[in-house]
């Protein structure tokens, strides 16, 4: 499957699916429980780092058989190889969406974009994963950047850097801020898919994130998918919380 079949492919979907609930939870039982409560609508679900490593693949075979497509962030970096079997092994669980860090390195992101681009489609979701770039975490602040990677570069002018490496390596798409996206988007065009963390509903607590946004501003910016945790998660009827999210973008 080709890069722009399968942007295409992602981009039909409707703006209610295109939410992702982060399922930061501990364990598999609680990730399963919060995934029945999202109801019918809570299509794409999140595994990151936190859960993979207390379920791991058994998890994420799990929420499939509760039709939840999956974006697996486990923002892989490491040598090119040891990348594309494990984006290789994101194909074989049926993962749709999957993330490697950009700052890996050109080597690395062509290896691993490669080896999804031969991967056969899943049966169940009809797809292969796309591959996501990391660009600056949203976690990051300016003096933060600057402290762990000190350069002559703002954070905007690093994401920009980022994201042009990361579509010229063969990476289907990125994640980045939305309050970044505007002028993103005018570096790299609209070609790449672009999944935004760091949403918070219009009076949602900012909480750990430093650069955030409301779901109707990111789309507006630019993002095909939202990544949203704690504003539907530790909602009393999350469900519902996600319905109320769907509907602002309708």
């Amino acid at each position: 499957m080709n890069r722009n079949e399968l942007i295409t492919a992602l981009r039909d979907l409707p703006a209610g699916r295109r939410i992702i609930t982060a399922l930061d939870v501990p364990g598999q039982d609680q990730a399963l429980e919060l995934a029945g409560r999202l109801g019918p609508a809570g299509g794409f679900v999140k595994v990151g780092l936190e859960l993979y490593s207390a379920a791991g693949p058994d998890v994420v075979r799990r929420l499939q058989e509760l039709q939840r497509d999956i974006f697996l962030d486990l923002k892989y970096h490491d040598i090119p190889n040891t990348v594309a079997s494990a984006a290789k092994i994101a194909a074989t669980l049926g993962a749709s969406l999957c993330t490697m860090h950009a700052g890996n390195g050109r080597g690395a992101m062509t290896a691993a974009a490669e080896a999804l681009a031969a991967a056969p489609v899943h049966p169940v979701t009809g797809r292969r994963p796309a591959l996501l770039a990391v660009t600056v975490l949203t976690s990051l602040s300016e003096d933060e950047m600057q402290e762990v990677s000190p350069s002559g570069d703002l954070l905007q002018d690093r994401v920009e850097r980022m994201a042009t490496l990361a579509w010229e390596s063969g990476c289907d798409g990125l994640v980045c801020s939305a309050a970044d996206l505007p002028r993103l988007r005018q570096t790299i065009g609209q070609e790449p898919l672009i999944v935004t963390p760091g949403i918070r509903p219009a009076g949602a607590a900012a909480n750990d994130q430093h650069r955030v946004t409301t779901p109707r501003e990111a789309m507006d910016s630019g993002a095909d998918f939202l990544v949203i945790g704690r504003p539907i998660t530790q909602a009393p009827d999350p469900a519902a919380a996600l319905a109320a999210i769907a509907a602002e973008l309708d």
